[in-house]
């Protein structure tokens, strides 16, 4: 388990030395926020610029879909960025798929979120129910290889499943909720790819009980060579090319579609809630608020102070920590002191495990070296 101890923090955003591998530059500004802002002129445009790509790229989209039934597809959670980007898919007038992958952890006001903006959008929802036998079975074995992230098995049956259905019916452009404004900072320490099938099957391997037969998942020749090569899929980051402020979004969806916040990001999954609040920090001192609030900062949304302040509020009090511990247990099928054994476990590395990711590093520059040309 982590262990507590005094971390020097970034002058500029609220990183600190949390994240084992930050460095700091001579006037104390740590790498993620200098990395951020050295690339944030190349896919952020939150200006007139960022509005004449956003409609040259929906003016093509609605030319290429003219005679199909829908011409992009979004994939929607009920959170604050997927739901703003259907919001604007209507706003454009575009004729979405929306689709809604079920892992089996939707809180009960991500649902509501979800069939209050389809009904009031008047747009096609269709929601894919993943395996639940399945889906526990591989959540308890990411559980027991001790590694800190813990939200791969549902993030990689979520894009497996959205490319799965854009294939099937012949959609072209997915759109990606994720952006520059509130993501710009992820340490590569508190996490690892989710789209590494490979490493999925390692520690289902190794810690599972039944074989995957159902589970959504996407091979990198299949992400990365079929979808963008042979079928052409290209993936629309909507929101880089807006003026995106979260809480100017979740005003707009209140007022407009009777959206309700349930209170930080991603915890419109209760999984990902008591993964986020309670495990990363418990096990491995791992605070996703700084990376979140420190985007906020660089992107100009939020000042440093005021960052401060808003990561010293409680935000995830000890009985509601007790409540979803005891609730994820149940759902895996084992007692709480099991649970909390499990989590008391030596951490570990992704790279304790099989996985593929210099293949990811290599194909990731030859793409940006087929960009450059």
């Amino acid at each position: 388990m982590k262990q507590h101890r005094e971390y020097q923090i970034c002058k500029r955003c609220i990183m600190d030395t949390s994240d084992p591998e930050i460095t700091f530059d001579k006037k104390g500004n740590c790498n993620h926020c200098n990395d951020a802002l050295a690339l944030k002129d190349e896919g952020w445009f939150p200006n007139e610029k960022g509005e004449k790509k956003l409609q040259e790229i929906i003016s093509t989209i609605k030319k290429e879909g003219k005679n199909k039934e829908y011409d992009c597809i979004i994939g929607l959670s009920g959170g604050v960025d997927s739901s703003y980007m259907v919001y604007k898919a209507a706003k454009y007038e575009l004729r979405p798929l929306v689709v809604h992958i079920d892992c089996g952890w939707n809180s009960e006001l991500a649902v509501k979120n979800i069939e209050n903006i389809v009904k009031k959008l008047n747009f096609d929802l269709h929601t894919h129910v993943v395996d639940w036998e399945e889906m526990k079975d591989l959540q308890l074995a990411f559980f027991k290889a001790n590694v800190a992230n813990q939200d791969i098995p549902q993030d990689h049956a979520i894009f497996a499943g959205l490319y799965k259905f854009a294939t099937e019916n012949n959609i072209k452009y997915v759109f990606n909720g994720s952006n520059f404004a509130t993501e710009s900072i992820l340490p590569t320490a508190w996490g690892y790819n989710a789209l590494d099938f490979k490493h999925i099957k390692s520690i289902h391997s190794i810690f599972g009980k039944s074989k995957l037969k159902r589970y959504p998942y996407v091979t990198f020749f299949k992400r990365y060579i079929y979808f963008t090569y042979i079928k052409k899929m290209q993936v629309v980051k909507m929101l880089n090319y807006t003026q995106y402020n979260k809480d100017e979004a979740i005003e707009i969806m209140k007022k407009k579609l009777g959206w309700q916040y349930y209170g930080a990001k991603h915890h419109e999954s209760r999984f990902t809630r008591f993964f986020q609040a309670y495990y990363l920090p418990k096990k491995f001192g791992y605070d996703k608020r700084r990376a979140h609030l420190s985007s906020l900062v660089i992107s100009g949304s939020l000042s440093r102070e005021k960052a401060l302040i808003e990561f010293k509020k409680e935000h995830y009090p000890q009985i509601l920590a007790k409540e979803d511990l005891e609730y994820v247990a149940k759902k895996l099928d084992i007692t709480p002191d099991e649970f909390r054994n499990l989590i008391e476990q030596e951490n570990k590395d992704y790279t304790d495990y099989q996985n593929n990711e210099n293949l990811f590093k290599f194909g990731f520059r030859i793409r940006d070296m087929i960009k450059k040309k």
